[in-house]
């Protein structure tokens, strides 16, 4: 390698903050978006288009309760759709801001710095739009809390128990309440930063609560790191717990395409592929609208494209466990469900996953393809598709054609369906627009340690 310059490794030619950054201009850049008294008109549009989805949502959700869960195209065979494929989709995507933020803080990956505050946000917002779902396909909302949250009657017992429904409630607020004290106590020196900067009274006060007192003395820092590295430790077993739970709901049946032993690393998996496919999403057009091109840089947009094809080539292959288990089993009725998978009525949403996660992510072996960000942002939104398309086949291929094909029947969503799940995407957008206006969106702080400037950055990391 020596005697070829040329052929230098990427990512050792790419930094993860690119030169002429100092201290100050750091803060600068990033303080400046929340402390600015200008809204972008961008930003303004986004917001509108996101309150009106909102809004959406909010009347589909009004007119459930009025009705009842007969607006939904549930049926008798295909007794959880949309509203389960949009829970285990959502949680699904919340996985990367974690294991951006605590994985590779533990393994000490400098690149994470840069996107691991909105990430983080990505994963509260994500959680947010999941839980919508849970509680109102319950059919009413009002007596779910006797029945998702556990406590004991007047007997002393715990009627609650008898779903394993209630896993998903432990494992979930579990997850959504530590990924929100992880993600605030990282933002509490930027927001002392912001304090300090702020012209107006108001922001200074907002700030300065917020800061919770911070000074940057050495206890603070050091009382931080503590609590930042067991928060980290907390958090990674959850990446793996959560979706892993998530699975069990479907893994506990005796129905053919549920009953599978591979559900559980097979949905981690295709979470982490969607999480990161949703962070490249709202990175690439982040970066252009902000001018954050030398805070984020291509060696993090390289890194998640990466990631990406190694989570997507995992999918890929539980797919083929899937149709081998089923083939190998002997079991007419494993048999038949692959069957109908591929060439049932709703083939076509097998063939187009197929397409999206196994043969599309194959472009991203190739360097080119992942410095494109024009083409990377289209591939991560059609991998949030194709996604969405796999928890749809799991779901409504395996109950539409059951054991006894008396009981059979198709499955047609319905408009308030539909208005749901997209009332959900603005409500995440309106979540995060207000995240990148009033927060710092990159951790100055840890960014600041990158710097050349820096004596925290060690010998033993230019490698």
């Amino acid at each position: 390698m020596a005697n070829h310059p040329h052929r230098t490794p990427l990512l050792e030619e790419t930094p993860v903050i690119l030169p002429g950054h100092d201290f100050e201009t750091v803060t600068e850049t990033v303080a400046e978006i929340p402390l600015s008294k200008r809204f972008p008109l961008g930003w303004i549009g986004m917001l509108l288009v996101g309150l009106s989805l909102a809004g959406m949502l909010h009347m589909a959700l009004g007119y459930l309760v009025l009705k009842g869960i007969g607006i939904w195209g549930n049926n008798v065979p295909v007794g959880w759709a949309f509203d389960i494929i949009n829970f285990v989709w959502w949680i699904g995507i919340g996985h990367a801001g974690t294991l951006i933020s605590a994985i590779l803080l533990l393994f000490k990956q400098q690149w994470r710095m840069s996107i691991s505050r909105f990430a983080e946000a990505m994963t509260i917002f994500a959680v947010i739009c999941a839980a919508i779902f849970p509680v109102f396909h319950t059919g009413r909302p009002w007596l779910a809390a006797y029945w998702l949250f556990p406590y004991p009657n007047t007997m002393g017992l715990w009627p609650q128990f008898k779903s394993p429904l209630i896993w998903d409630v432990f494992a979930v607020s579990t997850y959504a309440t530590v990924s929100i004290v992880f993600w605030y106590i990282g933002m509490i020196p930027d927001m002392a930063t912001l304090r300090d900067r702020a012209v107006s009274k108001v922001k200074a006060s907002i700030y300065g609560m917020l800061s919770l007192g911070w000074r940057g003395s050495a206890r603070h820092w050091h009382r931080y790191e503590v609590a930042t590295l067991i928060l980290a430790g907390l958090s990674t077993p959850l990446v793996l717990s959560v979706h892993t739970v998530v699975s069990f709901d479907f893994a506990v049946s005796v129905i053919p395409g549920w009953h599978a032993t591979i559900f559980p690393p097979y949905f981690v998996a295709g979470a982490i592929y969607a999480g990161f496919a949703m962070v490249l999403t709202l990175a690439i057009p982040v970066r252009r609208f902000y001018g954050m091109e030398s805070l984020i840089t291509m060696r993090h947009i390289d890194n998640m494209a990466k990631i990406t094809l190694a989570t997507g080539l995992l999918v890929g292959y539980g797919y083929a466990m899937e149709a081998f288990f089923a083939w190998y089993s002997g079991s007419p009725h494993e048999r038949f469900m692959i069957w109908n998978r591929m060439f049932g009525p709703y083939g076509w949403s097998y063939w187009t996953l197929i397409a999206i996660n196994v043969v599309m992510i194959q472009l991203l072996w190739f360097t080119k393809v992942r410095h494109n960000t024009t083409l990377l942002f289209v591939m991560s939104l059609l991998i949030g598709v194709g996604m969405w398309l796999e928890r749809f086949v799991i779901i409504v291929t395996s109950l539409n054609r059951d054991f006894i094909p008396a009981s059979w029947g198709m499955y047609y969503p319905t408009q308030w369906d539909f208005m749901t799940f997209f009332g959900t995407l603005g409500l995440f957008l309106t979540l995060f627009l207000l995240f990148l206006r009033f927060v710092p969106m990159i951790s100055i702080f840890e960014v600041k340690m990158l710097l050349p400037q820096s004596k925290v950055k060690a010998d033993h990391h230019a490698h």
